[in-house]
């Protein structure tokens, strides 16, 4: 197997090459381990914790980690990311970056795909919003995929959907091609695809049982209720009930409970009062399946194109499943919503639920959910009931299939509250009606994974080949046994495929050229955000104009949101750009080397250091200069440095004054006017004091301003400067290291 360094790009060519041949090396559901083996906490960096897994080898940090040595700690739950550009090419790079932020279950989602075919296909067309999913882009992922694992040191679970009326077939060639799990729910073929209820139940049992056999884990579809009823909040007796249909119908068919997956959901999100109608049902579902397995996801029915809003809501499900369990936390980012691919927001999604469990990390030990008597154990005990009733109502309609041609499910009405709104199907009706016929008593399937009898014994010859143990046996093993029987046709469509889009963007990833994406390589898609002080129409339409003005192609709005509906409102857009940058050609400075907080406390405290500042002439301004020396801003007194700070509209002289009288080591002065070059004038001036009075050699002197460069100030005689946006530790870091070298001591 190939390997990939952390500082190279992907090579997809190199991934596609001898892709016939590739075998993956394993098919079975990997769940997390916990790092607290011990029972005793796992002590990460500064802290102890004791809901984390196991460390990844290569992962890029939340953004505050920096402040914690860079500590990365990965949760317990497994963390899902989807991803589906419609470009398999694409996604292998998308797949890798979720990587690093600690996704390991990596959905390969389709919106129209393969729950829409009739059969296998091959090829990789892009349907609109979604893939159906192909051999070839299983295939070329998994073999990514695999090498991603042996970069972050984790395994990484490919998932993707066994659904519509080829769900055995696609079942098959996901355990060919080593899919470690899968959505299979027949009742999701009935309600929401029309697909028979016998023609979608027989698939289902043929499907579990590969399943089972490849240790792949099993999500259900119940959730999708929550999406589609009026009232999603209502149907949470339902949704148990969907649930514990297709639990048991899994465990019968063979599937291990331990890999069976309840696709949870909230009903609700703010302004309702999410906590309070959510937490019940959590609860409640939790007790109800013990044994079987929690993936939590986010409600997508309210969800709006606010990322803002979002991520509220995904927060507060993230506190759900820290007070109840989720052994997969799925994570659900705005982008139907915004019409902008799944790119940045696939990190994002991730990163929040990382940054949630962190901090929620031993909740439970500190907070505990009230069970006995009050509002809550009332609620939970209510929906178990209506649950129970629903199901009892189902048997006295005749069992599932009548109920549902009566129209149960996805009824808004909280059972036994019927609103007639349902979704009601035929028995003898639907895609795939009558296309199910009783096997002959002497039907044979030497095949592994057959659900059924496989009716091999009166073929078994002397040696004892064919039992019913090992049916594919008796023609020498079938594919999962021979993967070389597998029959791998490449893409079949001349113009729509992925050798002809790579040739598009061969230039991209084999010169120095980049071009901005959020979706394709290449497509050269941007977005950003304004405020006009219109109202929303208006300012729809000015961003719009906006855009094109500002030279972007095929501009869009993407989300508005009022802030007063006569004062103004923010409209992000997206929009395309015609050019690519050449990174040969940019004037890339190098980067300045900063030190830890450690190591410049280390060298203050054995050398302490002393400066004086101010901001000089007639300059009133403050802010800045405060910022960089007051520690609640950050600043280097928070180092040990100590700081006499002079005031505003300081003369220079007074400043080099007092820097003799207090022997500093170095001055800081802020100059932000600029007219008549003063910032200039100031800079010199400084420099010609210290110059005159002698101790020019005494001190650095340093000089910050939205106006001042670094080269404007050493060409004025100052030692440094700082412009818009400098930290505290950048100004400290350049004490010491001048210091250091003026000491000739290079340690801290």
């Amino acid at each position: 197997m190939d390997t990939i360094q952390p500082d190279k790009k992907l090579d997809i060519e190199k991934i596609l090459e001898d892709l016939e041949h590739y075998r993956p090396r394993r098919r079975h559901w990997t769940w997390r381990k916990s790092s607290d083996t011990h029972g005793g906490g796992n002590k990460e960096g500064f802290f102890e914790y004791f809901e984390t897994s196991e460390d990844l080898k290569n992962s890029v940090p939340l953004p505050a980690a920096h402040y914690f040595n860079n500590i990365d700690p990965q949760p317990l739950p497994s963390i899902t990311t989807e991803i589906a550009s419609g470009r398999f090419e694409d996604d292998i790079r998308r797949m890798r970056m979720a990587a690093w932020h600690g996704a390991d279950h990596l959905m390969v989602i389709r919106t129209a795909g393969q729950s829409h075919m009739e059969g296998l296909i091959e090829g990789t067309p892009q349907g609109v919003g979604g893939v159906p999913i192909t051999r070839k882009q299983v295939r070329a992922q998994r073999k990514a995929l695999d090498m991603i694992e042996d970069e972050v040191g984790r395994p990484i679970n490919y998932h993707s959907y066994v659904s519509g009326v080829s769900g055995p077939e696609i079942a098959v060639m996901f355990a060919e091609e080593g899919v470690n799990g899968v959505h299979q729910d027949p009742q999701y073929n009935v309600l929401y695809r029309n697909i028979n209820m016998v023609r979608s139940f027989v698939d289902a049992a043929e499907a579990k049982r590969i399943i089972s056999w490849a240790g792949m884990a099993q999500i259900d579809g119940a959730h999708n209720a929550n999406a589609t009823a009026r009232q999603a909040w209502k149907v949470m007796p339902e949704l148990m009930v969907q649930h514990g249909i297709n639990s048991m119908f899994s465990v019968k068919t063979g599937v291990k409970k331990g890999n069976i997956c309840l696709s949870t959901v909230p009903p609700t999100a703010p302004p309702a009062p999410a906590l309070r109608m959510d937490l019940p049902y959590a609860v409640a579902l939790r007790e109800l399946f013990k044994g079987f397995r929690m993936r939590a996801q986010q409600n997508t029915k309210y969800m709006t194109s606010s990322t803002r809003e979002a991520t509220v809501t995904h927060t507060l499900n993230l506190l759900i499943s820290e007070l109840t369990s989720a052994d997969i936390q799925s994570t659900i980012t705005p982008d139907e919503g915004r019409n902008v691919p799944w790119h940045i927001y696939n990190i994002e999604g991730t990163d929040t639920a990382k940054q949630a469990f962190a901090g929620l990390d031993g909740l439970k030990e500190m907070v505990e959910i009230k069970r006995d008597g009050g509002k809550l154990a009332a609620e939970v005990r209510e929906l178990k009931e209506r649950a129970v009733l629903f199901l009892e109502e189902i048997l006295e309609a005749g069992g599932y299939f009548n109920a549902v041609e009566a129209g149960f499910f996805i009824d808004s009405g909280k059972y036994p509250e019927r609103n007639g709104d349902g979704i009601a199907r035929k028995i003898d009706g639907g895609v795939g009606a009558g296309t199910v016929y009783k096997r002959d008593p002497d039907y044979m399937a030497p095949v592994t994974a057959h659900f059924g009898y496989n009716n091999t014994g009166p073929y078994m010859d002397n040696t004892g080949l064919g039992s019913e143990d090992e049916p594919s046996s008796l023609i020498g093993g079938c594919t999962f046994e021979k993967p070389e029987k597998i029959i791998f046709i490449d893409e079949l469509d001349e113009e729509d495929n992925v050798h002809v889009r790579l040739e598009k963007t061969a230039e991209l990833r084999h010169t120095s050229k980049i071009i901005p994406e959020m979706e394709w390589q290449g497509d050269g898609i941007v977005q950003t955000t304004m405020f006009f002080p219109a109202d929303r129409r208006t300012a729809f339409y000015a961003a719009v104009e906006a855009g094109k003005k500002m030279g972007l192609k095929d501009v869009e709005v993407i989300h508005t949101e009022v802030m007063h509906p006569s004062e103004g409102t923010r409209v992000e857009i997206k929009g395309r750009v015609d050019f690519s940058i050449d990174t040969s050609t940019l004037d890339i400075p190098p980067e300045p080397e900063i030190l830890s907080e450690d190591e410049i406390r280390t060298f203050v405290k054995n050398r302490p250091v002393k400066i004086v500042a101010g901001t000089v002439g007639n300059d009133e301004h403050s802010v800045g200069l405060r910022e960089i020396l007051d520690i609640k801003h950050g600043g280097i007194e928070g180092f040990g440095i100590e700081c006499s700070y002079l005031g505003t509209s300081v003369p220079l002289e007074k400043l080099v004054d007092a820097a003799i009288e207090l022997d500093a080591d170095a001055i800081l002065i802020s100059t932000i006017i600029s007219h008549d070059d003063i910032h200039y004038k100031n800079m010199k001036k400084l420099n010609d004091i210290c110059v005159e009075k002698g101790v020019r050699d005494r001190f650095l002197l340093v000089a910050g301003g939205t106006q001042v460069t670094p080269e404007l100030a050493v060409s004025q005689g100052i030692d440094a400067g700082f412009g818009r946006g400098t930290k505290g530790i950048e100004v400290a870091t350049f004490l010491v290291k001048s210091l250091q070298e003026r000491n000739g001591n290079h340690d801290c």
